[in-house]
């Protein structure tokens, strides 16, 4: 070898090193900004996950809610209707029961610690008033 083909052969080693150490460094360099990226992604990936799943649990509330309601006004419908239905049939009831067997009206009345009655009982053509005081007793 003579020295001007050894001088290349050094020179093309020295080129091919410093090549690869500069190709190494933006390999590195590269994959840095990379795995960075992948992490942002990721963050950014949850926050849409955490944003839908809270718009899908605001829905899902807002759906039982409705649902609740919806339930509470027909079960309160029926409620009345039962309640006004139970209210006609005491009418009758106490009418027919005021007309064949009698009746009872009566007040009272709550003072301090005393309870006053006064009671009038209609068994047909008899009548008979109860007036009465008691005391009530009241722990102090």
């Amino acid at each position: 070898m003579t020295k001007t083909s050894a001088a290349v052969l050094i020179q093309a080693w020295w080129r091919g090193t410093l090549l690869r150490r500069s190709l190494l460094f933006a390999a590195l360099n590269a994959w840095i900004i990379q795995s960075w990226w992948r992490k942002i992604l990721v963050r950014e990936r949850e926050k849409r996950l955490q944003a839908a799943l809270k718009v899908y649990a605001k829905k899902t509330r807002a759906v039982v809610k409705l649902q609740s309601w919806f339930r509470m006004w027909r079960i309160r419908q029926r409620y009345c209707r039962l309640l006004n239905a139970v209210r006609i049939i005491q009418v009758y009831w106490r009418w027919h029961s005021c007309h064949t067997r009698g009746f009872i009206q009566g007040d009272y009345e709550i003072k301090e610690n005393r309870l006053n009655i006064q009671l009038e009982i209609s068994l047909g053509s008899q009548a008979c008033k109860v007036q009465q005081c008691i005391t009530l007793p009241i722990k102090e």
